[in-house]
């Protein structure tokens, strides 16, 4: 389903209709529990929780992969990745056909950027783009972005001393970087500074306006200054501080007081950037009129991967997995939106259940785009983001294809199903099937597929139903 498209309908010819600037901040392998308000026991992210302060903040929001480029795939288009032949991340040629993946996300398929460029939206992107980045590659401007600066990508970018540059440059030196290398460190402050420059451009136009703030921290390697080191220079951290999966995790690690601090340090420049951008909306009178909607694509790396032994400190709270895992801690992430006046202030959201493939519809639904020939995968979630309680329409499903590193038991089945309370796991041939109730164990301790085997017959059908969906590798 790369899914063409046409022209997007919507209400911007109603002069009475004030469409609102939505501002889409996404970080890289950032963990559920790496906030502040989530309760991290050392983390200071004092403007981030400033935003979850003045809006909400979800517990149950779900990326749609456990790797990058498949999770960017869904939050663009509405579909689960695999629809799009992207299931690992997006790198060379030789790497791609290995994985029976396209070289890039096929820019003849419906985006949210298109949509709402056609809609009368300026469109802006800054920062990570990991949909492609070949010799081949279209750059994102053939997905419906007007302006951008890009990391990973292609078109215009940064080299490794934040120099910009009239090509992408960073993808060369993605796992190059070293501690003397400090482009990786600062790079947030300087996609902030692109995404500012955007909005003030575009100040003087009646257009409202699409932004991608898509930073490159966490994602390792995370080499951070002295300067940032500095707030947790007295930090005392020991594993007893964190509870259940994470617990274990920091108890096995070789440097858990100084990868922590590394870790920690690295987030506090994004806070920090974050807080810039925060103010600049204030100083534009921007702020009332703006979504401000923040998560990441997918869970913490793991300290056993080589560019982060030094610093793989991401919190998955109490959930189990990391990255490359379907379980939750491979796949829930943190999640903010603010909205003053429409998205419910200081309000933290236990039980509803959202995804990526949400993003879609849920932007056309707040813009005003009517868009009859598309079928994503997700469903409408304004109400919700608005702070209406209801469950779940559709389910969400997954598939990894791939390995997972560390912990044992951090290795899931291939696919996996979220359909109320219920989360199932089972390989394509319907072996070690796993059931959890999750709103009660989040740890994934308890196996109830046998305790319970008329949910896994409703569900086990359902799951097999989707894969069959799926286009073949």
């Amino acid at each position: 389903m790369s899914g063409s498209f046409s022209a997007a309908k919507t209400n911007a010819a109603n002069p009475k209709t004030k469409r609102p600037n939505i501002i889409f901040l996404f970080t890289d392998d950032q963990g559920w529990g790496d906030l502040g308000c989530c309760g991290h026991p050392y983390l200071k992210t004092p403007h981030l929780d400033r935003l979850a302060k003045e809006g909400t903040r979800f517990e149950q929001f779900y990326s749609a992969a456990s790797v990058c480029s498949p999770s960017r795939t869904a939050f663009m288009t509405g579909h689960y990745p695999a629809r799009h032949h992207i299931h690992r991340h997006l790198s060379n040629h030789g790497h791609n056909k290995h994985n029976k993946m396209p070289d890039f996300l096929n820019p003849k398929a419906a985006t949210v950027t298109r949509l709402a460029q056609q809609a009368g939206y300026r469109v802006g992107h800054f920062g990570k783009w990991h949909l492609g980045h070949t010799k081949n590659a279209p750059q994102p401007r053939a997905y419906g972005i007007d302006e951008y600066r890009t990391l990973a990508g292609t078109g215009p970018g940064w080299d490794r001393t934040g120099r910009p540059t009239p090509t992408d440059l960073a993808h060369a030196s993605y796992n190059t970087c070293t501690n003397e290398d400090r482009f990786w460190t600062h790079s947030t402050d300087l996609i902030v500074d692109q995404a500012i420059a955007f909005m003030q451009r575009n100040q003087a136009s009646e257009k409202p306006f699409y932004l991608n703030l898509w930073t490159l921290l966490p994602h390792a390697p995370n080499w951070p200054t002295q300067k940032q080191l500095a707030e947790y220079k007295n930090l005392k951290a020991d594993p007893q501080d964190f509870k259940s999966w994470m617990r274990g995790y920091a108890k096995d690690a070789k440097n858990f007081p100084k990868q922590m601090k590394n870790y920690l340090a690295v987030m506090g420049n994004i806070d920090a950037a974050v807080g810039r951008l925060l103010r600049k909306l204030d100083d534009l009178k921007l702020t009332d009129n703006t979504l401000v909607f923040m998560t990441s694509d997918n869970g913490p790396e793991d300290y056993h991967i080589g560019n982060v032994r030094h610093s793989g400190m991401g919190s998955v709270g109490v959930l189990r997995g990391r990255k490359r895992s379907l379980y939750e801690g491979g796949v829930r992430m943190p999640c903010i939106a603010r909205w003053p006046g429409v998205v419910p202030a200081g309000k933290v959201d236990k039980t509803s259940v959202m995804g990526a493939v949400d993003w879609l519809p849920t932007v056309c639904s707040i813009a005003g785009i009517k868009t009859p020939d598309i079928k994503p995968d997700g469903e409408d979630i304004s109400d919700i983001l608005k702070g209406k309680k209801r469950p779940r329409r559709r389910p969400l499903y997954w598939e990894w294809r791939a390995g997972v590193v560390g912990n044992k038991a951090y290795r899931p089945p291939a696919l996996a199903i979220r359909d109320g309370k219920w989360k199932l796991y089972a390989n394509p041939d319907g072996s070690r099937k796993e059931l959890y109730d999750i709103p009660n164990d989040p740890e994934e301790r308890t196996n109830l597929a046998e305790k319970y085997p008329e949910a896994t017959a409703i569900l086990l059908p359902k799951l097999m139903a989707w894969k069959k969906t799926l286009p073949s590798p």
